[in-house]
C-alpha cells in the first residue's frame, strides 16, 4: 500500500496527501450544495473551495464567587465556615492577586466547582493593595461577584481579642484599639464596595450564621448531614458524640452459642435483636425524636450531628440498630453515614 492509500488521496494542487477526513467533507459539501464534478458549488468560487463551518467550543461555566472581608474578631471564619457547609468551595486567606486565576481553575472544572468563596484581611498585607486591581479584572471578565464585609464595634472586638488572649494582627507594639483603627482605616474603601455588610457586635454564633443561610441559602433548606456510629461502652464513649443511645436494654446475643460469632450485620443477628420486646418501637420513637431534634438544630445553624448507638462490646446489638437508624434517616433525606467503631476489636 503506498503513502498515499494510507492518508488519503493527493491534492491536485499541491501533490501532498489528503486525508480521508478532509474527502469526506468535502464530498459531503459538495452532495448538500448539489455541485457535481467539474462544477463550483453554489455560492463560492471553484470546487471544494467552499467554507466548512468549524464546531465551536462551549464556554466554561464561569463560577459563582463571593468575597468575605471585614474586621479582624468579627466573624469571618464563621461566615465562611457556613459558605463552605452550604456547598461552597471556600479558600481562606488567598492574596487578591490570585482571585482572578482561582476563578479561571473553577471554570475549568466541568461544573464541579460552580460556586466559590474566598477570605481576604489584613493577613494578606502587602497583596491586599492588590485587591482593586483583582475586583477590575473581574468586572472585565464578567464574574458575578459579592462583597460580604463583617463588621463590629470597636468595644466588642476588644473584648473579642481579650478572651481569646491573642494579639490584633496590626497592632505592633501598640494597643489592641489601634491596630483596629489601623485595620478601619485600610478596610474603609472596602466596606463602602461592600454588597453586604454584617454587624456582628451583638450577635452569637448561631445568629450569623442564620443571616448567612438567609442571604445564600436560597429557598432550600440548609443540609442536616449526619453519622450514626455503633460503639461499644466497655471501649468508652465516642468523644465527637453529639447524641448517646443505649441498647443494653435488650438481651445480648453474644450469650446465644449461634449468633456469639456474628456481628449486627448478619441477617439472624438483627432479625435476634429486633424480635425483642420494644426493639422497633424504640427504633419508630427514637426516629420521631430525631426529627424534631434535626429541625432544632438546622434552625440553631448545625450542619453536623454524631449519634452514637452503644451496647456491651460494640458488635450486636449496636450494629443492628445502627444500620437500621441510618436507613431510617436517609429515608427521610438526610444525608448518613453509618460506621461500626469497635466492631472487630474483640
Amino acid at each position: 500500500m503506498t503513502e498515499q492509500d494510507r492518508d488519503g488521496v493527493a491534492d491536485v494542487s499541491t501533490g501532498e496527501p489528503k486525508k480521508a477526513a478532509e474527502v469526506a467533507a468535502e464530498e459531503a459539501g459538495a452532495r448538500t450544495t448539489g455541485a457535481t464534478a467539474g462544477e463550483p458549488a453554489e455560492g463560492t468560487g471553484a470546487a471544494g473551495d467552499q467554507d466548512i463551518p468549524e464546531e465551536t467550543a462551549a464556554e466554561p461555566a464561569i463560577p459563582e464567587l463571593v468575597i468575605i472581608s471585614g474586621m479582624s474578631g468579627a466573624g469571618r471564619s464563621t461566615a465562611a465556615k457556613c459558605l463552605e457547609d452550604l456547598g461552597w468551595f471556600v479558600v481562606d486567606n488567598l492574596p487578591p492577586a490570585l482571585i482572578p486565576t482561582m476563578v479561571e481553575l473553577g471554570a475549568r472544572s466541568q461544573g464541579n466547582v460552580a460556586r466559590i468563596a474566598v477570605v481576604v484581611d489584613v493577613r494578606g498585607r502587602r497583596f491586599f493593595d492588590n485587591l482593586r486591581e483583582s475586583l477590575a479584572d473581574l468586572d472585565a471578565k464578567q464574574v458575578t461577584r459579592r462583597i460580604v464585609f463583617l463588621e463590629s464595634s470597636d468595644e466588642a472586638l476588644v473584648r473579642r481579642f481579650e478572651s481569646v488572649r491573642r494579639p490584633h494582627p496590626l497592632q505592633g507594639d501598640g494597643r489592641i484599639v489601634d491596630g483596629i483603627e489601623a485595620e478601619r482605616d485600610l478596610l474603609r474603601e472596602l466596606r463602602g464596595d461592600a454588597d453586604l455588610v454584617i454587624d456582628t457586635s451583638s450577635l452569637n454564633v448561631h445568629e450569623l450564621r442564620a443571616k448567612m443561610d438567609a442571604q445564600f441559602a436560597g429557598d432550600e433548606e440548609p443540609e442536616l448531614r449526619a453519622t450514626v456510629m455503633s460503639f461499644g461502652y466497655k471501649y468508652g464513649l465516642p468523644v465527637d458524640a453529639d447524641l448517646v443511645v443505649d441498647c443494653r436494654f435488650l438481651p445480648n446475643p453474644h450469650w446465644v452459642p449461634e449468633l456469639r460469632p456474628f456481628t449486627g450485620l448478619n441477617e439472624e443477628v438483627s432479625g435476634y435483636v429486633f424480635n425483642q420486646p420494644g426493639a422497633k418501637e424504640f427504633l419508630d420513637r427514637y426516629t420521631e425524636l430525631l426529627e424534631l431534634i434535626a429541625t432544632g438544630y438546622r434552625r440553631e445553624g448545625k450542619r453536623y450531628v454524631t449519634i452514637a448507638v452503644g451496647c456491651t462490646g460494640g458488635k450486636h446489638r449496636s450494629v443492628a440498630m445502627s444500620e437500621k437508624l441510618g436507613a431510617r434517616l436517609a429515608a427521610d433525606g438526610m444525608e448518613t453515614v453509618v460506621v461500626h467503631r469497635d466492631m472487630g476489636r474483640e
